[in-house]
Formats: structure tokens, sequence, C-alpha cells
């Protein structure tokens, strides 16, 4: 049986910092979310629709929000039913302003009206991540009243109807989403953040994957070894983060996993100090990167647009999954991702979230704590002697940062999902054994 790794504390010196900034995320879900119907607005820029993934988010943050009183049980109740009401009730079918399909949900969602926004496409990740938050709030709202019970089976009936299968269409591997008319040309391979798809596309009960499915996956894989770190290669942070909101995986592993002597707790891990590393070699020589000043992730930027700094023509782009070691990174780097990787390695996030906080001060006048990136190699100085900061903060920002931070303090969510007979059977049907399973 895999053992479970010893806990790591946060250095003293970051403890305060880490703490305020859980609180300052979780305020996004307080002032971003339309009480009418528990939607999120996706970023904090005027008009901005809303984002299925961020209500995922929310759904799973109003509980660390009880037990830290950061918000009344009865409001989260509230606005945890209002959410799951809303979408037990949005149109699904074929039509191009439905909210979804399937049991599927578009990306982007109208904030007031709910149906889908621009050219969204019919997200299974993002859905996914819907659904977890909804089992997680079930998980915790277990009182006898008539309000938790609703929230339990309105819950259950939105996993239920979604429609696994037809996702995986005549591929082996998931597909990204779906349009009216078309199935998307991309597919879930290599590894990223859709461990927690096939989890649940595999544990549940009325329409389930066949494992193939998650082998074929598997099969996408690369392993590669940088810095000294062998471990399943992804550039950009996130991929290694947002499946470890809802699951430990410390100690459980898949035949993949086994085979390499490791699980896919360590693997983030490794992949952290990878992204640190990256930064202390700083091949492209950007402004500002170093030990306590890293995190390359999917994010907004400066650009797009080239221009000359000190003599040297580059390239910057605006939201792009930036990654480690092959790019792309344009010098913007992302404090939240950083945050969110608390778990995995706090001896050396708490120094770079205590260095954002109190050294550059990225957090100063900001309602939801840091905003999304910042680049110090970007001319321009209007907002920041660090350099450019970006203006908005982000729902799929705010959510993993205070859910991953509750996860290294008390293993709420964690321990919730635990309880989740689909998220275990989703788990065992993929092949993992050992630790808590």
């Amino acid at each position: 049986m895999a053992t479970q790794p010893r806990r790591r504390s946060v250095p003293a010196l970051g403890r305060a910092a880490v703490h305020a900034l859980q609180e300052e995320s979780f305020r996004y879900f307080l002032h971003e979310t339309n009480p009418r119907n528990g939607l999120v607005r996706d970023k904090t820029k005027r008009g901005w629709p809303a984002s299925i993934a961020a209500v995922g988010m929310a759904l799973a943050a109003y509980p660390l929000g009880v037990e830290r009183r950061l918000i009344g049980r009865r409001k989260a109740v509230h606005w945890t039913l209002a959410a799951l009401r809303f979408f037990s009730r949005a149109p699904q079918g074929r039509e191009p302003d439905a909210t979804g399909y399937r049991g599927f949900f578009y990306h982007f969602l109208d904030m007031r009206t709910g149906r889908r926004a621009w050219d969204s496409e019919l997200s299974t990740v993002d859905t996914a991540l819907l659904v977890a938050g909804a089992l997680a709030a079930a998980a915790y709202f277990q009182r006898e009243t008539e309000a938790e019970a609703e929230i339990r089976r309105l819950a259950d009936e939105m996993y239920r109807r979604v429609d696994w299968r037809w996702a995986v269409r005549r591929g082996g591997t998931l597909s990204h989403g779906w349009k009216p008319g078309r199935f998307l040309p991309y597919r879930w391979e290599g590894y990223d953040e859709a461990l927690i798809l096939y989890v649940l596309a595999l544990g549940s009960p009325t329409s389930p994957i066949p494992p193939e499915c998650y082998r074929a996956w598997l099969s996408t894989y690369e392993w590669r070894k940088l810095y000294g770190y062998e471990y399943v290669h992804a550039g950009p942070l996130f991929t290694h983060q947002l499946s470890h909101l809802w699951i430990d995986f410390r100690g459980i592993r898949d035949v993949y996993m086994r085979e390499r002597g490791l699980d896919y707790f360590e693997n983030s891990r490794r992949a952290t100090f990878v992204q640190r590393e990256y930064a202390i070699h700083n091949p492209r020589g950007f402004a500002g990167y170093s030990a306590r000043c890293w995190g390359l992730t999917a994010s907004d930027g400066p650009g797009p647009q080239r221009v000359t700094v000190d003599g040297v023509r580059r390239s910057f782009y605006d939201y792009v999954a930036r990654g480690v070691p092959d790019g792309p990174d344009d010098g913007t780097l992302a404090p939240w991702a950083v945050a969110t990787s608390l778990p995995f390695a706090p001896e050396i996030v708490a120094p770079a979230v205590e260095y954002y906080r109190h050294r550059l001060r990225l957090c100063a006048g900001n309602a939801y704590g840091f905003k999304a990136t910042f680049n110090p190699t970007f001319p321009d100085r209007r907002h920041s002697r660090y350099g450019w900061v970006s203006r908005y903060h982000f729902g799929i920002n705010e959510g993993p940062v205070a859910i991953m931070i509750e996860n290294h303090r008390s293993g709420l969510v964690w321990d919730l999902m635990r309880r989740c007979p689909y998220v275990v059977d989703g788990l065992r049907r993929a092949g993992f054994r050992g630790g808590w399973l």
C-alpha cells in the first residue's frame, strides 16, 4: 500500500499572508455572483459573462466559507440552491442559445439570462468542474432540512444527467466539446487538467465511459526529466492543480503511476519545483524572475504586440497557456497559480506569496487578492513600478486559491469528495489503488 506523505507546514513568515489571501480570494464569490441564479462572473470586466467552471468552484468554496466564518450557512445554502435550481431548469437542446445539451453546459453563460454567451463551446471539462463543485456541496450540506436535502437531490440529478459516453464520440479519448452541429476537433490527450473529467466520466451511474478511454488517455502522457526532476510533464502550472482541488491524490496510484513509483500529488510537487527552477535559470532573460518570483500558467497578459525592450524585440501575448520549459513565455507571471500550489510545496510557495504581497505589493488596493498576472519586463509602469499588472480578476483564479489553501489547512474539500461514492467508483474504474481508497 502506498504510504501517506508527511504534511509539510507553511513557514511562519508566510502564514499570515497565505491566510489573508484565502479570505480575499473568497470575496470574489461574495461580490461577483448573481444571487438570483448563482452564476459567477468569469472576469471583473463590465458586461462579462459567467463561467460554469467558476460556478463549480464557488459551490466548493461556500463550505470553506462557512467553516472560516466568511459567509453564513444560511446564505451559503441559498446561493448554492440558486445555482443548482438554475441548472436543473435551464434549457437543454440543440438550439444555439440553449444553456446546455445532453447534460453538458456551455462554457460561458449570460449572467442574467443564463443562455449561451458568445460562440462558446459545450465544454466537457468545464462541465466536470461544475459537477465536481455540486457534488462537494452535496457532501457538505448534510443537515436534515428541506433546503439541504434539495441541494443533495439536485446535485445528484445534475451528475446523472450528463451523457459522458456521447462525448467519447468515435475516438478513444474524450472530446473537448461540441458546438451546435459539430464536435470540436480537439480531444483530451496528454496529461492536463482533464484528470477530474475522466474520473467523473468513469464513475457515472448512468452513462459511464469504458475504462479503455482512460487507458487511451494514459498512453498520450509525456514523461520528462527537467532540472533533475522526473515527472509527467505539462507546461502550464494550472494543469497540475485543477483536479487536485477536488481529489486527494496522496498515496493513490493508477497503473501509470504505479509503474513509476509516485502519485499525482508528488508529480504536482515536482512540477512546482520545476517552475521555480525555470525562473532561477531564466533561459529567456526576463526581468524579475527568481527563486521567490515565478509561476507560468494560463492567464491574462499585456499583448498581443511586439515591443523592443532594452534592445531586444520581444513578443507579448494576451490570454494564453504559458508553460515551462517550452513556452510560450513572455515574462508574464501568475501569483495566484503559485499560491494554488501551496499543498504541494509550502516551503517554496509561502515565501513567494509573502514576496508578492509585501515586497511587490501586488495585493495593494485589490478587492480579491492578487490580480491575474504581472509582467516586470513589459514597459508599463502606470499601475506598478514593478511592471505591467493585469486590470482584472478571474473566477477560475480565485477559486483554486481559496480551495487549495483550505485543502492545505484542513483538507476540507478533499474530505468531502472522499465521501462521494461516484468519485470513489471513478477512481477505482480508472485503476487507482492504495492509500485512502
